[in-house]
């Protein structure tokens, strides 16, 4: 009878032990697993720890323990490389009004974005961003990407746009349409 249970229990144990064991993907392979499903309209968002966990249904949150310059390097790089979309960047304007004195580090943070984001990015009161991201939410999919940074407002927003379709085409579009079908 002994046999038999010592059988049993091998037989339950020895599957999992020979099943190869599932790695996690990292931050960067489920955002490059997600860049081609993104679009205009998606948002991008990079932020310090004590950026809050949203519960809408179209967000996904993603760690990365890695400085927030190199994330943000990072997440600029796959957008370019993506032949499908360009971002429209924002940062807080209240990080331009921190100083030094209140949180060490801020000016070389400053210095870091300005080097990847140059003159891309504008500056918004950070409430106006979270007010257009959570109506953005309602309707089409962010991701989220929190970091170990802790100085406050440093979050950087990317709304994805159409690189191969831009206003002016859709002008024309729309003026065809319209000297098409009068109304």
């Amino acid at each position: 009878m002994k046999h038999i249970a010592l059988a049993a229990l091998l037989a339950a144990i020895l599957p999992s032990c020979s099943q190869p064991e599932q790695k996690s993907q990292g931050w960067e392979e489920q955002l490059a697993s997600q860049i081609n499903i993104l679009g205009h309209r998606n948002w991008i968002v990079i932020a310090d720890m004590a950026y809050p966990s949203q519960s809408g249904q179209g967000i996904t949150t993603l760690y990365a323990d890695e400085p927030y310059a190199e994330v943000l390097g990072k997440v600029k790089s796959i957008i370019d490389d993506a032949p499908h979309i360009f971002a429209h960047i924002y940062n807080d304007m209240e990080l331009g009004y921190i100083s030094e004195e209140d949180a060490p580090g801020v000016s070389q943070l400053r210095s870091d974005i300005q080097a990847i984001c140059g003159k891309e990015s504008q500056s918004v009161m950070h409430e106006k961003l979270i007010a257009r991201l959570d109506e953005a939410g309602k309707l089409f999919n962010v991701v989220i990407i929190k970091t170990p940074l802790t100085i406050p407002y440093t979050t950087t927003f990317f709304e994805l746009d159409c690189a191969y379709w831009g206003p002016e085409k859709q002008k024309k579009l729309d003026a065809a349409i319209s000297a098409a079908n009068p109304e």
